[in-house]
């Protein structure tokens, strides 16, 4: 009788074991076919298709596989396969979102456009497969540009565009990629230096076909995208800011709170009282470093001081550069007291092009694919140096390079083969920003901020994200001015005026995404102080870290649960 019984029991664990293998299976299959799922031919539109038909035919393909998923009993599924279940069916309602809300008649904000986004196309060509991959892009330009102009001219029709009043300075989007002589465009910049194993027959035809392309294919486009912008879509854009006062806006934007903050907790009432409370607590410590700096003033004073110092400002792009180097430079070397994983990926600094500085706030972190032998890459603006604050450059450096974007960003697609290709690929700002934000935070510890004026910059960039709550809630929920914007911006943070301006001209025109810095931060650090509170002697900040960024990008509701873990697993050792 008892060996029945253990054959019985054995056959229960024998019949889990097959059914919980049979699911983590079935969710593999669902992952493969996601990845290998291909909506148009990349050899035919190697810049994308982005037709209204294409975005329906994609959300129908996010329900079905939704679908799927939905029939996955995820009892008994590894840490990782839960992970990749959650974050598909995230990913596939963002989908289905992008095209209820008809965000792709909308592919513009005040720093970025449908044309801009072409520039990350530009790169040091490797060999002559680069070259051939690189002259089919510009070529297939105008294609690009009609599907939308399309989309663009319907959004105009429903009301869906963006605010005029974004648009200060956004000629520079397209007027630098006017040149009267090929060889001046940027988009020819990659064939100065050609692969030095071109055979010299090779390297002729491709200079043709360049010149060609940029000729035909680059140069009159920018010309047609002027005029439409000029002629065409000013004239006809949209008077309110808020996305609230656009057809079903109200639902879009509570959808778009959703997605970036990776939660359906917040209500823009939420999130705006937290922004309240924020830029108070804040506000206090950065008047204690007035005080300590026995500076006689009141708290605008100071803030005009800090903009028109001239010690607080570098005189050339070249000094600019430097500083941001040595930053960066410091900035590696405290890695390995924070971290037990570094990534193999490199990082350069650099400036950012010319072509888009002038839209651009600080800087940006431009990634590479894991096989890729270019470096990630640290891009530092150095246009309008006056506006370019030196106090603030170690909050920008870590936040954009080590350990913030470039860190994450480099693990992320670093991660093992047991974590699927879109996860890899995926990125949600809550997660990655909220990232970079606490990497400012981290990087006080790290001993970056060497003078009061650079804790003080530390400060005035967590204000800055915190103001992002108050003023992104107040534009797209609360009927608020952009003078309301700037002055609550200028009375709150120590950036500069034209820091201020293009800011807030970015708050318009992306509801949502400014949300995501400040709540992923505070996540990460509530989720730092309940470890380290809880475990006493046993915290490790190493491993902490570990267990924030080995499952590569989650939504904060994971990761939540991930520490949680780790915090009853320490207690138990």
């Amino acid at each position: 009788m008892k060996y029945l019984r253990i054959v019985y029991v054995l056959l229960i664990f024998v019949l889990i074991g097959c059914e919980n293998k049979g699911s983590s299976t079935t969710l593999n299959d669902i992952i493969t076919e996601y990845q290998d799922y291909e909506a148009y031919d990349e050899d035919e539109f190697p810049l994308g298709v982005y037709t209204k038909e294409y975005y329906k035919s994609n959300a129908e393909y996010a329900q079905t596989t939704i679908d799927k998923l939905n029939e996955i009993d995820d009892v008994g599924l590894s840490e990782t396969d839960k992970i990749s279940l959650d974050l598909l069916k995230f990913n596939l309602k963002d989908q289905i979102a992008y095209y209820e809300f008809e965000q792709y008649l909308n592919p513009i904000l005040s720093d970025y456009g449908f044309h801009s986004s072409l520039t990350y196309n530009v790169r040091l060509l490797t060999n002559y497969e680069d070259v051939k991959e690189y002259l089919n892009k510009l070529n297939a330009i105008p294609e690009y540009v009609n599907q939308h102009f399309v989309n663009l001219r319907e959004g105009l029709e429903k009301g869906v565009s963006q605010p005029l009043v974004i648009f200060k300075g956004y000629e520079s989007t397209y007027d630098n990629n006017i040149v009267d002589n090929f060889e001046d465009s940027y988009y020819y910049s990659p064939f100065k230096n050609l692969p030095k194993d071109l055979t010299n027959q090779q390297k002729d035809s491709v200079l043709n076909a360049a010149e060609i392309a940029i000729e035909k294919s680059v140069i009159p486009e920018f010309k047609r995208i002027k005029q439409f912008f000029e002629t065409e879509y000013f004239p006809k854009t949209r008077k309110t800011i808020g996305i609230s006062e656009t057809p079903n806006g109200k639902d879009f934007y509570q959808d778009r709170i959703n997605f970036y903050t990776t939660s359906t907790q917040y209500s823009a009432d939420d999130i705006h009282k937290l922004g309240l409370s924020e830029v108070a607590r804040i506000k206090a410590e950065m008047k204690q470093i007035i005080k300590d700096l026995e500076f006689k003033g009141s708290f605008a004073d100071f803030f005009h001081f800090l903009r028109t110092d001239e010690q607080f400002y570098a005189k050339t792009p070249n000094e600019l550069m430097m500083i941001a180097r040595d930053m960066s430079k410091r900035a590696d070397e405290q890695l390995p007291r924070f971290f037990k994983t570094l990534p193999r990926k490199p990082y350069g600094v650099a400036p950012v092009p010319d072509a888009i500085a002038p839209k651009y706030t600080g800087g940006r972190y431009i990634g590479t694919e894991k096989d890729s032998k270019d470096p990630g890459y640290y891009w530092v603006n150095t246009y309008d140096l006056p506006s370019r604050t030196l106090y603030t450059l170690p909050s920008l450096t870590v936040h954009e390079a080590v350990p913030g974007h470039h860190l994450q960003g480099s693990l992320n697609n670093e991660l093992g083969d047991s974590i699927p290709q879109f996860r890899k690929d995926l990125y949600l700002s809550a997660y990655g920003e909220g990232w970079g934000l606490y990497s400012e935070f981290l990087a006080d510890e790290m001993g970056m901020y060497r003078t009061p004026y650079e804790q003080f910059g530390k400060f005035t960039y967590e204000m800055w994200r915190a103001c992002r709550l108050v003023v992104d809630t107040g534009i797209h929920a609360k009927g608020w001015t952009r003078q309301q914007v700037v002055d609550y911006m200028s009375s709150n943070t120590a950036l500069s005026m034209h820091e201020i301006n293009t800011e807030t001209d970015r708050y318009i025109s992306w509801p949502g995404q400014a949300l995501s810095y400040k709540i992923g931060e505070l996540k990460i650090r509530e989720l730092r102080k309940r470890a380290k509170e809880q475990l006493g002697s046993k915290f490790d900040i190493r491993e902490f870290h570990e267990i924030i960024l080995e499952q590569g990008t989650v939504t904060l509701a994971i990761m939540e649960g991930r520490v949680d873990n780790y915090i009853q697993k320490t207690k138990n050792e």
